[in-house]
């Protein structure tokens, strides 16, 4: 199995994905409010690259199970039912619902790797779950770091290297390329203390500075949940527990 990490979105194109295994991580946020939302009983999650879309997109659905959900630059957008805080996607709330979401970085890099033959969503919270089924696999796989404004992200770095860890462990033969290299070193050196790690980033001051310390705490947490989100279509549902074998994704996008 070998591993690549791109560090953020920009480095490669979306025909770059096409048949591709591909794992998809934005800490803070995204990849953790997806995880929390289908943990907690939501239906389907729609990611959409830009707000026009998500507002064309929502206005087709049937209102009452839909929610129109999203931010931007940290802040949840005026007229959207929630932002994209994990602890927003209560089971109360999310339950049964299908979610329109767009993200400043999260969604972006999903939709931008629409072309893959299987695309998952990686957190801090579901490493465990995700690394079991990739393990299954065995396929060759493409990380892609959500990055923060197309830049560098340190906290999906280091998500990156805690799931080549978790790989490990489970004994995968696997082949790292040097970004693959470099994530795991970087994993290694700074996430013994989560906590410290994500709030000494760029993107993790920021939440700080906009009141959204509890966010950093539940981000942080390693392995809460079980459940492992795929693209399967143009939405986001969990993936089955069944002999991956048997139930290869080969659904794509079409335009």
């Amino acid at each position: 199995m070998k591993i690549n990490v791109l560090f953020t979105p920009i480095i490669a194109d979306e025909l770059y994905f096409t048949g591709k295994t591909t794992v998809v991580i934005d800490v803070l946020r995204a990849s953790t409010s997806i995880v929390a939302a289908l943990q907690n009983g939501a239906k389907e999650i729609v990611p959409v690259a830009t707000v026009e879309f998500a507002v064309k997109v929502s206005g087709g659905m049937f209102g009452g199970q839909t929610l129109l959900c999203g931010e931007r630059n940290s802040k949840k957008i005026e007229g959207f039912a929630l932002g994209n805080s994990p602890l927003e996607y209560s089971q109360e709330i999310v339950a049964g619902k299908s979610i329109i979401l767009f993200t400043t970085n999260g969604t972006k890099a999903i939709v931008k790797a629409k072309f893959s033959s299987a695309l998952f969503i990686c957190s801090f919270t579901n490493i465990s779950a995700l690394a079991k089924q990739l393990a299954m696999r065995d396929k060759d796989i493409e990380i892609q770091c959500a990055g923060n404004q197309n830049n560098f992200s340190l906290e999906d770095t280091v998500c990156a290297g805690k799931l080549i860890s978790e790989l490990e462990k489970i004994n995968c033969e696997l082949y790292l390329s040097d970004s693959a290299k470099a994530a795991l070193v970087l994993s290694k050196s700074l996430g013994k203390n989560m906590h410290k790690m994500l709030s000494e980033t760029e993107h993790g001051k920021m939440l700080l500075e906009n009141g959204f310390a509890e966010d950093i705490n539940y981000c942080g947490k390693l392995n809460i949940s079980s459940s492992v989100p795929y693209l399967t279509g143009n939405v986001i549902k969990l993936f089955p527990e069944i002999d991956p074998s048997l139930s290869d994704i080969k659904e794509n996008i079409k335009s």
